[in-house]
């Protein structure tokens, strides 16, 4: 299973052991999932406008956080839990 590392307004973040790069999480939020580019917020997959805005302005106070857990996981070392959106 992907480690969780946030959840906000019921959107679950996510990020994987040994995923391949570029850097990315994982969103999902009903029945809608996405992976999100750290570095360029590139998206892959489908996301209601609402919920993709909520994850873009996580994203961005976040980002440095969210490079360290990439690089933690790579080395297989437990997440971080990051601050939710408030």
């Amino acid at each position: 299973a992907m480690p969780q590392i946030c959840s906000f307004y019921g959107i679950i973040i996510f990020m994987n052991y040994n995923d391949h790069a570029p850097a990315h999480f994982h969103a999902w939020y009903g029945e809608y999932k996405v992976s999100v580019n750290i570095a360029d917020g590139l998206v892959k997959g489908e996301m209601p406008k609402r919920a993709l805005h909520l994850i873009f302005e996580w994203l961005e106070l976040h980002k440095d956080e969210l490079l360290s857990n990439w690089n933690k996981a790579k080395c297989g070392r437990k997440l971080d839990t990051i601050e939710p959106l408030k």
